[in-house]
């Protein structure tokens, strides 16, 4: 592939034709905020808190889903994408009822680092407070809609790594909601595997095992792109029960 040159916060720095400006941007060793992107997943831009200022335009670009090109020139961390970042984390936090101090992911949780990274101490906007539901039928997990904030990590692993896509999204804007077989209970899905990978990429305490208390829940990603090594070496055979497996 062909190397292209582009600038990065007033630094000139080299990357591959095709690549992400996202991970270009890590590359450089800059850490950019993420909450729906996952390595091994479709990026979709969705969070929007990747997003960057580039010189040549004044529209805001998620880094995740546009390709880096030669001769950009980009800015990470301005005053105005600081400023938006904080504005789209309190707008999560609003949203739905994230209670920090009782939640299974507390002291784990994605959202409640990159509010303590950028220094959110408190919420300007008027919380929502829905009455949304708990969904506990299935018998390991549990979904707490009160904690989603629709990343749809959970939507994605289900229907592109575990190709059951017993994950969709229902309802439009703030009445969006994630659900199981077109809005059946999850302990009733006859095309869930129960192999828990839509808990594992959640990146709050919405999915979780059942049994977990306050702050025990840890969730691990690494899984994912094991997997996805492997499928790519060809490493792994299915077996009679549909399950993978090393040869």
């Amino acid at each position: 592939m062909a190397v292209i040159t582009m600038t990065i916060n007033d630094e000139l720095v080299s990357g591959v034709e095709g690549q992400s400006l996202l991970s270009l941007i890590r590359e450089q060793g800059i850490e950019l905020p993420t909450l729906c992107h996952l390595e091994g997943l479709e990026a979709r831009g969705g969070c929007r808190l990747c997003l960057v200022e580039m010189q040549s335009t004044q529209r805001l670009l998620p880094a995740c889903t546009t390709t880096a090109q030669e001769g950009m020139s980009i800015q990470t961390h301005s005053e105005r994408l600081v400023r938006y970042r904080r504005m789209i984390l309190e707008l999560l936090f609003a949203e739905r009822n994230h209670v920090c101090a009782v939640c299974v992911m507390n002291g784990r949780c994605e959202l409640q680092d990159e509010a303590a990274k950028i220094g959110m101490d408190h919420v300007r906007y008027d919380y929502l407070v829905p009455e949304l539901p708990m969904d506990a039928t299935h018998d390991k997990f549990a979904i707490d809609h009160n904690r989603c904030i629709l990343c749809t990590r959970c939507v994605s692993v289900c229907d592109s790594v575990e190709g059951a896509h017993t994950w969709d999204v229902m309802g439009r804007g703030v009445n969006s909601r994630v659900i199981t077989d077109l809005n059946q209970p999850w302990g009733s899905s006859r095309s869930c595997t129960s192999c828990g990978k839509c808990v594992q990429v959640c990146p709050t305490g919405a999915l979780a095992n059942k049994g977990s208390t306050v702050a025990e829940m840890v969730k691990r990603h690494d899984f994912l792109q094991w997997i996805l090594d492997g499928r790519e070496k060809k490493q792994w055979v299915m077996h009679n029960g549909g399950s993978e497996g090393r040869r």
